[in-house]
């Protein structure tokens, strides 16, 4: 997904997206303590818990558009922050790694899913931070647009064109 306008690009078209880093790291496994993703839109974190039992936090999105997936620590900080403001426990953990994924952010903050300019070419993209989350709601909705040909009322509002409309 963080590379959508690069391989728009080399199609020939052009989409409206930024791409930045995303701060992430993962803890020393621990016994099971979470069961789903906790996110807080105050802190801009999210939190779960991987089937290894390692605690995976993220958020803290780099303010420059780049692909560097080096991690950052003024924003590692701050998500660090984030996580123990919510779960204070977590400051006995011991981190293992620390890496940064690159998203792609459109201007609304919506995906974009529909064809593209390219005959043939479909766009399930821009999901910006949430699309671990949101992705299988957006698969569903392009596999019903491949099958049918068409938007349904769901997906319509996401299309592409709604940039030049």
């Amino acid at each position: 997904a963080g590379h959508s306008s690069v391989l728009a690009a080399k199609a020939g078209f052009r989409l409206p997206i930024n791409s930045y880093a995303l701060q992430a790291c993962v803890s020393e496994p621990v016994k099971p303590i979470l069961d789903t993703v906790v996110l807080s839109p105050g802190c801009g974190v999210y939190v779960s818990q991987s089937d290894k039992g390692e605690i995976v936090i993220g958020g803290g999105l780099d303010r420059i558009p780049s692909y560097a997936q080096r991690g950052n620590l003024p924003t590692l900080e701050a998500v660090i922050a984030g996580v123990l403001e919510m779960f204070p426990i977590f400051g006995q953990l011991k981190l293992m790694r620390q890496w940064a994924g690159i998203v792609d952010v459109v201007p609304d903050s919506s995906p974009i899913i529909g064809p593209s300019p390219l005959p043939g070419l479909f766009l399930n993209c821009g999901w910006g931070t949430g699309g671990f989350k949101a992705i299988p709601a957006g698969g569903t909705l392009l596999a019903q647009l491949l099958a049918s040909g068409k938007h349904n009322d769901i997906s319509r509002p996401f299309d592409l064109d709604r940039f030049a409309t």
